[in-house]
């Protein structure tokens, strides 16, 4: 307790709160800029802690970690450009609803869905990291698995109008997650010969190239007279009643931000597809979800801040990082000399319990800072269509440049840039083959390792009383989206 309480002293002072500010707004600009994410930011960044206080140092990057997190979904919903991978899912909604004319309710849902999820998270990370690090190291090769075949299943409920074409999606997802070097033998698939291609394709590049591409040549398109310049006419926070309304989604979303942050590999855009697939399935409004529901955009955005405080569990109690942002956190600590690990929280209680209260500050900071960059940023509507079009591509192309500083990948992103125009036009929905470029890699990998554990025996997969669990949750999802058990469900009800 004596830990605890000098670690929250230690971060209610000046210095630390200051600079757990301008990380925030860091974090929160970084986020909202098309390919630009936290873990770049933190890199960016980590150099200029080499002079602080380790423990002012950590809570700043920490504090830009959250702030990004949150960012990304401000041009997702303004301009449907999600600034980070995690905010993809807020796309669906989000974007929607700004064109219905509800662009500062969407932000405000947002927010608060952020606020809360951020709080739980920190919570959970404060209370009980060390038991739930015990929990992330019993999942192993056979588990994820599980989850990534239970993450697949979420493609039958992203297949809006035909299932057949999200299927198809989805399918070319996983294909395309298949290039470069394969993780267990290191043979080259679907590379062509090109040596650009051994490393694969990054998912942030195909990313950026499906979404804010197809969204640029649309704006080109658009006829100028057409254009509505938006306006926040009414209030951006939602009335605590609408909060209410939400309670399960934020709390289950949160739940679930949580547990995938501590799956090391996974991150916020691994989550926020299972929450709102998870929101969907529980709501008694499925079809309203991606017209521009409001539920659709506080799922992903509580799941994805909540994984912070998920992702960081691992990383402080066992020196594994949950995520790549936390691999550079991680990088961060041993610069000063700290070594990450089951000792951390003894011999350096000063930076680590100073670190877990930065990441609660940081959510009320988030809030405020939040609010009031929310209000800036939805500016960035009243741009022409034929101006804010270029700036678009402009960012695509720096973002996707900084990646890896590879010429190859912008033409990577352009190429999925087309298709993903193209698909738009054929309807064909691109979120399913998100899903499958972000769970491909976790499959292949995940089967290769428990195959090999078991010797090739595919029962091995039913070894595991957590994997049969999600497997059967898995089977179960694929079943409720056929025919038969929409009769079957119809005939109970009489």
């Amino acid at each position: 307790m004596e830990e605890i309480m000098s670690g929250l002293l230690n971060v209610l002072s000046f210095s630390n709160l200051l600079f757990i500010a301008i990380g925030m707004t860091l974090g929160i600009f970084i986020g909202s800029m098309p390919g630009l994410s936290a873990t770049m930011g933190i890199a960016i960044l980590l150099p200029l802690t080499y002079g602080m206080d380790p423990a002012t140092g950590i809570a700043m990057l920490a504090s830009l970690y959250m702030g990004a997190s949150y960012g990304g979904s401000i041009l997702a919903i303004l301009i449907n450009t999600p600034g980070t991978p995690a905010a993809a899912a807020t796309v669906l909604d989000g974007y929607p609803m700004t064109k219905n004319g509800q662009p500062g309710k969407a932000l405000g849902i947002s927010l608060v869905a952020s606020f809360i999820g951020g709080i739980i998270g920190a919570i959970v990370l404060l209370t009980i990291a060390p038991f739930l690090g015990e929990v992330a190291l019993k999942i192993g090769a056979v588990e994820l698995f599980a989850i990534a075949v239970l993450g697949i299943t979420i493609i039958s409920s992203l297949s809006a109008g035909s299932v057949v074409k999200g299927l198809l999606s989805g399918t070319l997802g996983l294909l395309i997650s298949l290039i470069g070097m394969d993780a267990i033998t290191g043979t080259p698939r679907f590379t062509f010969g090109s040596i650009y291609l051994f490393d694969g394709i990054s998912f942030v590049v195909a990313l950026i190239g499906l979404f804010s591409i197809p969204q640029a040549i649309k704006l080109i398109e658009r006829d100028q007279k057409e254009v509505k310049v938006t306006e926040i006419k009414d209030k951006i926070l939602p009335s605590w009643k609408e909060v209410f309304q939400y309670r399960m989604t934020l709390l289950r979303s949160s739940v679930i931000g949580v547990f995938t942050g501590l799956i090391p590999g996974t991150g916020g855009d691994t989550a926020s597809w299972f929450s709102y697939n998870e929101a969907k399935r529980f709501s008694k409004h499925k079809e309203k979800f991606g017209t521009g529901y409001g539920e659709g955009v506080a799922a992903p955005e509580s799941a994805n801040n909540a994984v912070v405080g998920g992702a960081l569990v691992p990383t402080i109690t066992l020196g594994v990082p949950g995520s790549s942002s936390t691999a550079v956190l991680l990088g961060g600590l041993m610069i000063h000399g700290i070594m990450p690990g089951p000792t951390l929280m003894t011999e350096h209680a000063d930076v680590a319990y100073t670190l877990l209260w930065a990441i609660l500050v940081s959510c009320f900071f988030l809030f405020i800072l939040g609010l009031l960059y929310t209000r800036v940023a939805v500016k960035v509507t009243k741009v022409p269509p034929k101006v804010l079009a270029p700036i678009i591509i402009l960012l695509c192309v720096i973002g996707t440049f900084a990646v890896n500083n590879s010429i190859v990948d912008v033409m990577i992103m352009f190429g999925f840039g087309i298709l993903g125009y193209f698909m738009d036009k054929m309807k064909i929905p691109v979120a399913p083959m998100v899903v499958g470029l972000i769970l491909g890699a976790m499959l292949d990998t995940s089967m290769h390792q428990s195959l090999k554990i078991g010797g090739g025996d595919w029962m091995i997969f039913l070894s595991s009383p957590l994997a049969v669990v999600l497997l059967i949750v898995a089977l179960f999802t694929v079943l409720q989206s056929t025919p038969l058990f929409s009769k079957l469900r119809l005939l109970f009800k009489r």
